[in-house]
């Protein structure tokens, strides 16, 4: 049998197979262009392994569970709606929103005085074939490797709905914009997040992952594009609050050119294992970047974060901190790297990594590191990790809190360097609130 071959029939016993991905594109009405980009990914996903413990960027994330035959990749539509609960909506008034359930919208509306103002908001898929095809055309997958692994040539090839966020140029929106992504037991989310904003546009993104039912299997093989044209400014927040029996592979790209400004603020607190790979180039002089960090793992859950700040430019800065806090057996991986191509001097960039252990059976890997070409540039990273104190515990205890309490009140004031740096109240108030019901007694 041929090598060929050998790969088509892996991928068959994996699901997803080149039958599903011909009645996933025969279902669907699409222009020439991205159907030849999905049949390029489909190739490619039948010659890419699957990731293995052989491969050093999972050397650390064991897939040996994963069954992706279990998963439907095209999901029937709903005939009604699901109550999807959210932590995040409650607490913003939204300028526009959007839902989708295993990545097909169901349900979206935008403000009429956006609308007036060119601003879009809506499914990204109808937006391929609406007005704006053009520049989908332009943008979609312009940024992202979609050939990087397997996971990102299969989003590539089944992506289904998914998210358009365009702000035209000079535009600044005041109101939020608000995606929520829920995932029915037993369905696959495939979605993509395409975000665009042109020269001095400014806008707020939320995004928030849900599932329907709290014990339901699910697979998210996502995907997140955001493109910052000279003087843009987003703000972006990405939760991802899964149940514990969700699968969650991303790849996530930012793209700053001159001027531009990005403060992107990640949570992870959710699903089974989440692999994610968040890569951000700052491509223009006097590009900025702030990223923070929230990671939660409780059970046996395993998240693993692979980040990347690359300089391309002179002048640019970046400026990361991610903190985690692991309970029970659960495993957290970071792995983080600052990349600085040749000539491009002034760069200031940063990363650390910090996380707090409360069981002695938590294990963390952080693993930070820089590639610089370029002379006169200022570079610092750094990555902690240790247990709590017991004579805090016992200190707070004698003060009249219960042990559980008192570590909830820890937890809390460790992670608050990250919170006092995100600049979105809803979210700030949201991610504390969420942990603190997540921590239990420490032991």
């Amino acid at each position: 049998m041929n090598s060929t071959s050998s790969a088509t029939s892996a991928v068959s016993d994996q699901g997803f197979t080149r039958e599903q991905f011909e009645e996933h594109i025969a279902s669907r009405k699409q222009p020439s262009w991205l159907l030849a980009l999905r049949r390029r990914a489909m190739d490619a996903c039948e010659s890419l392994p699957l990731p293995n413990s052989q491969m050093e960027e999972w050397r650390r994330t064991p897939l040996r569970m994963l069954r992706l035959q279990g998963f439907a990749p095209l999901a029937p539509r709903p005939e009604t709606v699901p109550q999807v609960p959210s932590v995040l909506e409650p607490l913003l008034s939204p300028g526009g929103r959007l839902l989708t359930l295993d990545g097909r919208k169901v349900a979206g509306s935008l403000s009429e005085k956006w609308v007036d103002r060119g601003v879009v908001f809506d499914c990204l898929e109808d937006s391929a074939l609406g007005p704006q095809a053009d520049l989908v055309r332009d943008s979609l997958f312009s940024i992202l490797d979609w050939n990087y692994d397997r996971f990102a040539a299969l989003h590539t090839a089944f992506w289904t709905g998914g998210a358009f966020c365009y702000i035209p140029r000079g535009v600044r929106v005041d109101e939020p914009l608000f995606l929520l992504s829920a995932l029915g037991s037993g369905q696959a989310d495939l979605g993509h997040l395409l975000v665009v904003l042109d020269e001095g546009a400014e806008a707020t993104l939320v995004s928030e992952t849900a599932s329907v039912e709290s014990g339901g299997t699910g697979l998210y093989c996502g995907g997140i594009e955001l493109i910052l044209k000279p003087g843009a400014r987003l703000r972006f927040v990405n939760l991802q609050n899964w149940n514990d029996a969700v699968w969650h592979f991303a790849h996530q790209k930012a793209v700053l050119q001159q001027g531009a400004y990005l403060e992107w603020t990640l949570g992870a607190l959710g699903g089974m294992l989440a692999k994610v790979n968040q890569h951000l180039i700052l491509d223009g002089e006097q590009a900025e970047a702030v990223v923070n960090g929230v990671m939660f793992t409780e059970n046996r859950r395993h998240l693993a974060y692979h980040t990347l700040q690359h300089h391309k430019k002179p002048f640019t800065r970046s400026d990361l901190l991610y903190k985690g806090a692991l309970q029970d057996r659960s495993h957290l991986v970071w792995r983080g790297m600052i990349r600085v191509d040749e000539g491009a001097i002034k760069t200031d960039g940063y990363q650390r990594n910090d996380n707090l252990i409360l069981s002695d059976r938590a294990r963390t890997d952080c693993i930070p590191g820089l590639e610089i070409l370029a002379d006169d540039v200022r570079c610092t990273h750094g990555a902690t990790a240790g247990r709590v104190d017991d004579e805090e515990i016992f200190y707070a205890q004698t003060r009249g809190l219960t042990k559980r309490e008192a570590a909830r009140m820890i937890v809390t004031g460790f992670f608050q360097q990250v919170f006092d740096r995100i600049t979105i109240d809803s979210a700030r108030e949201a991610l504390a609130e969420v942990i603190g019901r997540k921590v239990r007694e420490y032991r």
